[in-house]
C-alpha cells in the first residue's frame, strides 16, 4: 500500500474496502506471473463482494499456471474525490497495483445503470476508453454478465464480450493472450483470433447499418465473423468449480453469508424475465455436492450463515434430500440457513418450520399482476387460489410479515389490473384475521411495484415500455387504495426505470451518450445519492438520441435488433410464438410438464432438439 493511500484512508468512508488483506485473497510472486488480470466489478466493495459470478471466475483465473487475477471496485464518491486530487490512479486490491499495468482489464456487468461505472473506472484507471484508442495488446479490455447478451451500447469501449458462463471460456481466452503475448502478437491478431473462441463476440468485427428512421436495416460479419455468436454453458455443475475456499471481507457487505448455487436455468417462462431466457437449459447439482460444498465452504471461512442460490430454488427437486442433510449441520454449528426465490405454488410450511426453529422472518413472493387475466398473459402460472392458500398456510403457521412484488407497464395492462392488486392485498388481510388465531396484531404486508422494462432475449422484448408519466398515474392510483394499516406501498421511481429500458435495448448510437454523461459526472447511478437524470437528459440532447426509439416506439417484429447477433439459445421463432400467446391471453405450462421448443437443449451435447 501506498503512503498516499495509506494518508487517505482515514479521510473516507469504510476505508477497508479499498485496502484488501482479507482472508483467503489470493497474492501470487509477480517475477513468477505471466498475465496479469484486473477483474473488475462495476460498483462498490459491498457490492461486488456479493457477487457470486465474480467469486467463481477469480478462483477459475488464479487456478491457472503463470495468471494473477486481482480484484477491482469501484469508488465511492469521496475516495474518487480524493483520488483525483492526489492522482492517485485506480488500483487493484491484492498488490495496490494501477490498474493500467495489467495486462487484461475484466469486466461482470449485471446491471444496465452499471454502464457510467465501466467507463469512469476505465478514466480513474488511465486507461483511454475507447477500443480504437488502446492499440498495444496490453490493457485488453474484455467484459461478461447478463448486459453482454445486449453489448451494442459498449461496443466502442469493450474490446470483445464473453457470452454466457465463463468458467471454461475464461480459460481459454487467457490463454490465448498467455500465447499472444509470449509470441509478440498484435492486437489486431489477437482480436481475430480471440474471435474464433466460441461465445466471444469482438464488436469491431461487425458494420451496424442503419435505415433513414433510425432503425437497423443490416448487421454486416467482417473478418470472417460468425454471423451469431453463441452463449457457453457449463453442463455438468458437480465437476464445474466451486469457490470452496471464498474470500472472507473485512467489512460488511450486502450478502454477508456463504452462496450454495443449487442449479442454473430456469423452468418457469416468466415472459419478461431476461435471466429465465438467457440462462436456460436447466441444469442442477447434485444434494452429494452440494452438501460436501457447503462443509467445505463454512468450515473455511466461519461464516454463521448460508443461502441456497438460484433463480427459483423451491423448484430444485433434490431440495428435501438436501435440506434434510443441511439442517442437522447447521443446527450443531450454529449456522443460519435460508432458502429465498420461494415460488407461492410451491411453498413447504414443513421446510420453512425447520429452517426457522428460533424466529421466523418474512415471507417474500412475487405475484407481479394484480389479476389471473394479467398473470396468464405473462406466463405466471400462479394462480389466485395459490397465492392466498399459500398466506393462509403460512399465517396459521406464525408468519405475520409478507413483501409482495409486481410490476406496473405490463403489456395489455388496464387499470383493473392495477385495482386487482389491492384487491388481492384486501384478501391476504382478510386471511390474517381468519387463520391467525389469538394473535390479532403484528401484519405487515410490504407491497412493492417496479415500473416494467422490456428486455431483450424475451417475448417481450418487442413490446413498449409505458409512458412515465401514465407509470406514476397507476402508482397513484394504487396507492389510493392501499389504506389499510398493515399495508406499506414503495414504487420505484420512473427516470431510472426510463434510462434502464434505453440501455437495455439500445444499440451503438448510445455509446456516445454514456461518455458524455460520464464526462459530466455520471456516476454509481444505482445509487440515490448519486443518480442524477439531469446529467442523463443533457447528453441524451447533445448526442441527438431520441429516447421513444428506444421506449414507447417498441419494436416491429420483422425489425433487425441490435442483440440479432447473440444467441443465447432460446430461438426468436420461440419467442415470437410466445409474445402471440401472450397478446391471447395463453399460458405456457413449464418445463416439468414437456418441452415446449424454446431451442436451449441444443446447446446440451447430444440433446435432442425440438424447436
Amino acid at each position: 500500500m501506498t503512503q498516499l493511500l495509506q494518508r487517505i484512508l482515514p479521510t473516507v468512508q469504510k476505508p477497508a474496502r479499498y485496502t484488501g488483506g482479507e482472508f483467503n485473497e489470493i497474492k501470487k510472486n509477480p517475477e513468477e506471473v505471466r498475465v496479469r488480470v484486473a477483474f473488475c466489478f462495476p460498483d462498490t466493495y459491498e457490492i461486488g463482494m456479493s457477487n457470486l459470478g465474480m467469486r467463481i471466475l477469480y478462483g477459475v483465473m488464479n487456478q491457472m499456471d503463470g495468471v494473477w487475477c486481482e480484484r477491482v471496485f469501484a469508488p465511492w464518491g469521496d475516495m474518487e474525490e480524493a483520488m483525483r486530487k492526489h492522482d492517485l490512479p485506480l488500483w487493484a486490491l491484492e498488490s495496490q497495483d494501477p490498474v493500467k499495468n495489467f495486462d487484461m482489464i475484466a469486466f461482470t456487468i449485471g446491471y444496465e445503470m452499471a454502464y457510467s461505472n465501466v467507463l469512469n473506472m476505465l478514466k480513474l484507471a488511465g486507461v483511454p476508453l475507447r477500443s480504437a484508442d488502446r492499440h498495444d495488446l496490453k490493457n485488453i479490455v474484455f467484459a461478461g454478465g447478463v448486459c453482454a447478451f445486449n453489448p451494442e451500447p459498449l461496443a466502442d469501449f469493450i474490446d470483445f464480450f464473453s457470452l454466457g458462463e465463463g468458467e471454461d471460456i475464461t480459460v481459454e481466452i487467457v490463454s490465448l493472450y498467455d500465447k499472444a503475448k509470449a509470441e509478440g502478437w498484435s492486437k489486431e491478431q489477437f482480436l481475430l483470433e480471440v474471435s474464433k473462441i466460441p461465445g466471444v463476440y469482438v464488436p469491431s468485427f461487425y458494420r451496424h447499418e442503419y435505415n433513414a428512421d433510425g432503425t437497423l436495416s443490416a448487421i454486416v460479419p467482417l473478418n470472417g465473423a460468425p454471423e451469431k455468436v453463441t452463449k457457453r454453458i457449463v453442463e455438468d455443475l458437480d465437476s464445474a468449480y466451486w469457490p470452496t475456499k471464498m474470500i472472507v471481507p473485512s467489512t460488511e457487505i450486502v450478502h454477508d453469508r456463504a452462496n450454495l448455487e443449487v442449479f442454473r436455468g430456469c423452468i418457469r417462462g416468466c415472459r419478461f424475465c431476461q435471466a429465465g431466457f438467457s440462462c436456460r437449459p436447466v441444469r442442477k447439482k447434485s444434494p452429494e455436492v452440494l452438501y460436501r460444498q457447503a462443509v467445505e465452504c463454512m468450515e473455511d471461512s466461519g461464516n454463521n450463515e448460508i443461502t441456497l442460490s438460484s433463480l427459483s430454488t423451491s423448484d430444485y427437486r433434490g431440495l428435501k434430500e438436501l435440506t434434510d442433510q443441511l439442517i442437522p449441520y447447521c443446527a450443531q454449528n450454529r449456522i443460519s440457513l435460508s432458502v429465498p426465490s420461494l415460488r407461492a405454488d410451491n411453498f413447504s410450511r414443513e421446510l420453512m418450520e425447520k429452517l426457522q426453529t428460533v424466529r421466523k422472518s418474512g415471507l417474500t413472493f412475487a405475484p407481479e399482476a394484480g389479476t389471473q387475466r394479467l398473470r396468464d398473459v405473462i406466463n405466471k402460472n400462479l394462480t389466485e387460489e395459490e397465492i392466498l392458500g399459500t398466506c393462509a398456510n403460512a399465517f396459521s403457521g406464525g408468519w405475520n410479515n409478507v413483501k409482495l412484488y409486481f410490476m406496473l407497464g405490463l403489456p395489455t395492462e388496464t387499470d383493473e389490473d392495477v385495482l386487482g392488486i389491492a384487491e388481492l392485498v384486501n384478501k391476504i388481510i382478510k386471511l390474517w384475521h381468519e387463520n391467525a388465531g389469538m394473535k390479532k396484531r403484528g401484519l405487515r404486508i410490504h407491497v412493492a411495484t417496479a415500473f416494467f422494462v422490456p428486455k431483450p432475449h424475451t417475448p417481450f422484448q418487442w413490446e413498449k415500455q409505458m409512458e412515465p408519466e401514465e407509470y406514476l398515474r397507476r402508482c397513484k392510483l394504487l396507492k389510493s387504495r392501499l389504506n389499510s394499516r398493515y399495508t406499506e406501498y414503495n414504487y420505484h421511481e420512473s427516470a431510472l426505470s426510463r434510462l434502464e429500458a434505453i440501455f437495455a435495448r439500445g444499440d451503438r448510437r448510445l455509446g456516445a451518450v454514456i461518455e458524455e454523461a460520464v464526462n459530466h459526472g455520471a456516476k454509481l447511478d444505482g445509487w440515490d445519492e448519486y443518480f442524477n437524470y439531469g446529467i442523463w437528459f443533457d447528453a441524451l440532447k447533445a448526442c441527438n438520441v431520441n429516447t421513444e426509439h428506444y421506449t414507447t416506439r417498441g419494436f416491429g417484429e420483422e425489425e433487425v435488433l441490435p442483440w440479432d447477433t447473440i444467441d443465447v439459445g432460446v430461438s426468436k421463432k420461440f419467442l415470437l410464438r410466445e409474445r402471440h400467446r401472450a397478446q391471447e391471453g395463453v399460458i405456457t405450462p413449464d418445463c416439468r410438464h414437456g418441452c415446449a421448443g424454446c431451442g436451449a437443449n441444443c446447446l446440451l451435447k447430444e440433446a435432442q432438439c425440438d424447436e
